[in-house]
């Protein structure tokens, strides 16, 4: 009975130092150590007395992005938090992470240092990966790297807002539709737009929608065509 209580006890023990050899090598290889980093570019803008006061879009290197915002869905609405994904088209992927790649990834100082410029919203980029994570507030930045991507990402909010507003309106108030579908094909005609296709399932929505009245539905599946076109 001793001989083999004996080797009962030499086993387990046994067992326990190869199980506790196995978690030490799970957690402490260097693959695990990394974790995956998927480079990022978010910009912020944070400007009271507009509306939204506050967004911010996330755009990942597979294609993956993200906006958040506080904006209202109408003129008597308090603010509302918002938050969409949705894929990047490829051709706007590309264009920001190389505009983020000429503005050196924001490392460093970007905003010009003018005291005397209008405010137009304190502005942040950042740009984070297995290597990097910087950010940089600003104003106004004289890098025109910095400048085509600001108004860029500037215009990808006004569209989702469109967009936002349109749902609540389909689901809520139909007769607002035809107003800020106009308004929307008046800001795209000043190139003040950015990925309509973000934004196609409510546009698409509205255009196969038949108790709508025919102008809007036509007004929507126009700009579902530019949308499509790019």
């Amino acid at each position: 009975m001793q001989a083999t209580s004996w080797f009962s006890s030499g086993l387990l023990a046994q067992v326990s130092v190869l199980w506790c050899a196995g978690i030490l090598v799970l957690f402490c290889s260097p693959g695990r150590a990394q974790e995956t980093v998927v480079p990022t570019v978010t910009f912020s803008c944070d400007f009271p007395g507009s509306d939204p006061e506050h967004y911010s879009v996330s755009i990942r290197s597979d294609g993956h992005a993200t906006y958040e915002s506080n904006g209202k869905l109408n003129g008597q609405s308090e603010a509302v938090a918002f938050h969409r994904d949705f894929p990047i088209s490829e051709p706007t992927r590309i264009r920001v992470f190389d505009l983020t790649k000429r503005a050196h990834y924001f490392e460093g100082k970007i905003d010009s240092g003018k005291k005397n410029l209008a405010s137009s919203g304190m502005k942040t980029l950042a740009y984070k990966d297995a290597e990097k994570n910087t950010q940089a507030p600003y104003n106004y930045s004289p890098n025109t790297a910095v400048q085509e991507l600001t108004a860029l990402l500037q215009n990808l909010s006004v569209t989702l807002e469109f967009g936002r507003r349109l749902e609540f309106y389909d689901h809520f108030q139909k007769l607002a539709l035809d107003a800020e579908l106009k308004n929307m094909e008046e800001t795209a005609q000043r190139n003040g737009l950015e990925e309509i296709g973000a934004i196609a399932p409510i546009l698409r929505a509205i255009s196969e929608e038949t108790a709508i009245m025919n102008m809007v539905r036509a007004r929507a599946q126009r700009l579902l065509a530019t949308a499509t076109a790019k």
